[in-house]
């Protein structure tokens, strides 16, 4: 498979597997999807279905305990799983793709200013002096909308939205064509989560910046999305365009997912999805869902199911 002329992002089988006491996890098993220049995908699921361990897999930060890590990642032309761990540092993260993580405040330094803190991947990345760094993240402070004067402040002395603005700021301050953000909302308040997707889709349009926005708030990614990918028990089991998706999402596990968000106006209750994800330790073997589907027949149990290719690709039986 080749990617895409388009594409600025191609990515083929990914997997990423932990050894832990207990056994093998298989947090990223097989994961493929495209995202074009200038374009949003939201990765949407429930917790503990991988999002998270996708984007240590794609930015290469991985714990000591990887069990197996291979597949396809092609940035912008060029492979990047076949780099070595220093050609990976010094050529691709933060400076063809970066990451904001989840919990702002955790990933900041308390004892240094915030300026301080995002001039220092513009220093190590494109070799700018302190001063020159400086003026890159006055810039990068006004496009996220933190006035000037907070580089002189500290972590402590922001709020959780101004946090999670410079965490934002830090990763563009190198200019990257991707993003990845895990769960840039979470923990804030309504009006401050809708205030950063605003900034999110400015830059998109000024900047020309793309994103991977993992998350599991459904109303929210609505709002940047142009692609989406619901992932489910280390596996993406739907892809589609968002105009397409969000109207009449097509496998079992993405309506449910959808039914499960409240809305204003609807004469019917949010619905749950009974039972538990499989263990990432011993999925099943043929649809990782089928315990929990009430479309499953027999051939779900026995075989994985396999993408239907074209405008949506679906991983489940009832489309093949």
């Amino acid at each position: 498979m080749t990617a895409p002329a388009q594409s600025l992002l191609h990515i083929e089988d990914l997997v990423l597997h932990f050894k832990t006491s207990r056994g093998v996890v298989q947090a990223v098993d097989g994961v493929d999807f495209d995202l074009g220049v200038k374009r949003a995908v939201v990765i949407l699921g429930e917790s503990g279905c991988g999002k998270t361990s996708l984007s240590r897999a794609l930015l290469r930060l991985l714990p000591r305990n990887v069990e197996k890590y291979s597949g396809k990642v092609v940035l912008q032309g060029t492979d990047v799983m076949e780099l070595s761990d220093e050609e990976y540092r010094t050529s691709v993260r933060w400076v063809s793709m970066s990451l904001v993580p989840q919990a702002a405040m955790n990933s900041l330094n308390p004892v240094l200013t915030v300026g301080d803190q995002v001039a220092e991947p513009a220093m190590v990345h494109l070799g700018l002096n302190r001063e020159d760094a400086l003026g890159v993240v006055s810039k990068m402070f006004k496009h996220v909308g933190i006035p000037n004067d907070f580089m002189e402040r500290y972590p402590f002395e922001l709020s959780g939205g101004m946090r999670q603005r410079v965490a934002l700021a830090m990763a563009l301050v190198t200019s990257p064509g991707l993003i990845v953000l895990d769960e840039p909302t979470s923990a804030l308040d309504l009006l401050t989560q809708a205030n950063i997707m605003n900034v999110l889709k400015r830059l998109k349009h000024e900047l020309g910046t793309s994103f991977i926005l993992i998350t599991h708030d459904i109303a929210t990614s609505s709002e940047l999305a142009d692609e989406v990918a619901i992932m489910y028990a280390g596996q993406i089991v739907e892809t589609g365009c968002a105009r397409d998706f969000f109207p009449a999402p097509l496998h079992p596990y993405s309506q449910m997912l959808m039914a499960s968000v409240p809305r204003l106006h609807s004469d019917t209750d949010p619905m749950f999805i009974l039972g538990q994800p499989p263990s990432l330790m011993n999925p099943p073997k043929g649809c990782r869902f089928a315990a929990r589907c009430p479309f499953r027949f027999e051939k779900c149990s026995e075989e994985p199911p396999v993408f239907r290719k074209g405008n949506r690709s679906i991983k489940c039986w009832l489309h093949a």
